[in-house]
């Protein structure tokens, strides 16, 4: 099969276009080879922004996709750049599970909505839950729920994703632990850490995404991804201590004193778990060994450390919310 990826370098984009390429499907990856593209993903290269892509139409044409993935539509305008262009092939788009008014609840610290969560939950009144707060490479007008609209009445199916994690994450969500045990802390301060978020390892979802495209019955649906049993924020950490071989404890202080990085380590008034039954009736799709995964990703991420290293000034904020 000849699939047209939009993005496919970055972590989860990336776990796709290699799985779609060991089992012998052509790829032709559009994306703009920014300083996050991972080199050496299979496949033809083209780099533009995807704003750009009516400049590439004969090389589309020549190519010929049988499916498309958009793996990194951040807004409604990014969707209105590439429609035109395309043509009406089974079409996969990774969108994510913020599109529901528990994510407001979330970020507001109310609780807006019973759990678990299905793909016909109410989504967010307010768009653009990220406008002003500057989080790097999401733009002030980043809505999924602009993305979802129009695919969804292009047919291709929307998978609604957890919080992700696994080799390659670029966002390093265990990175809060894994510092930590590399500075030799033997406790860490954290509050209630009882919230509980879906989440998700990225071969488990790459693997959806290849069921989306496979199956066909999910076409012009959203459909929730992530595991099956969801553990507490502090679970997670624990599972992650454990992963590493560290036999540094977990601490509780006051949610005033909490470190900036371990914010989600809070007592939450939401909780934004998903059901992931369409996914298991529709496509075939069941995720792995939470356990096993967590400790594959905390072994690849010991072995590639970040550049920013523990600061004195990390230190100080941990020993003073400890002593507090």
């Amino acid at each position: 099969m000849r699939v047209l990826m939009l993005g496919g370098t970055w972590f989860l984009g990336r776990r796709i276009a290699e799985r779609l390429a060991a089992r012998g499907d052509q790829l032709l990856l559009v994306h703009r080879g920014s300083d996050r593209s991972a080199p050496g993903v299979p496949g033809v290269h083209l780099h533009t922004d995807r704003h750009d892509l009516a400049r590439h139409t004969p090389q589309i044409k020549d190519f010929a996709p049988q499916a498309v993935v958009d793996t990194h539509a951040l807004t409604g305008a990014d969707v209105d750049a590439v429609l035109p262009l395309l043509p009406h092939v089974p079409t996969v788009v990774l969108s994510s599970q913020d599109v529901y008014e528990a994510f407001t609840g979330l970020q507001t610290g109310r609780c807006l909505a019973p759990v678990p969560i299905g793909e016909d939950s109410e989504v967010r009144r307010e768009r653009h839950p990220h406008r002003g707060k500057g989080f790097p490479g999401v733009p002030d007008d980043y809505e999924k729920l602009d993305v979802e609209e129009r695919w969804l009445a292009r047919g291709a199916v929307v998978l609604r994703l957890p919080l992700i994690y696994g080799p390659h994450d670029w966002q390093r969500r265990e990175e809060p632990i894994l510092r930590r045990i590399r500075a030799g802390r033997d406790r860490i301060p954290v509050g209630a850490a009882n919230l509980l978020w879906t989440k998700g390892y990225v071969d488990d979802l790459a693997t959806g995404a290849l069921s989306a495209l496979d199956h066909r019955s999910a076409d012009g649906l959203a459909v929730n991804l992530g595991e099956t049993a969801t553990v507490t924020m502090g679970a997670w950490f624990e599972q992650i201590l454990g992963a590493a071989g560290s036999r540094a404890r977990l601490e509780r202080v006051a949610d005033d004193r909490i470190p900036p990085d371990l914010a989600l380590s809070g007592a939450p008034a939401q909780h934004l778990v998903v059901s992931v039954a369409r996914a298991q009736t529709l496509l075939g799709w069941a995720p792995g060994d939470p356990a096993e995964h967590v400790a594959e990703s905390v072994r690849w991420h010991l072995a590639h450390p970040p550049e920013d290293a523990w600061t004195d000034e990390d230190t100080a904020a941990d020993d003073a919310a400890l002593a507090g």
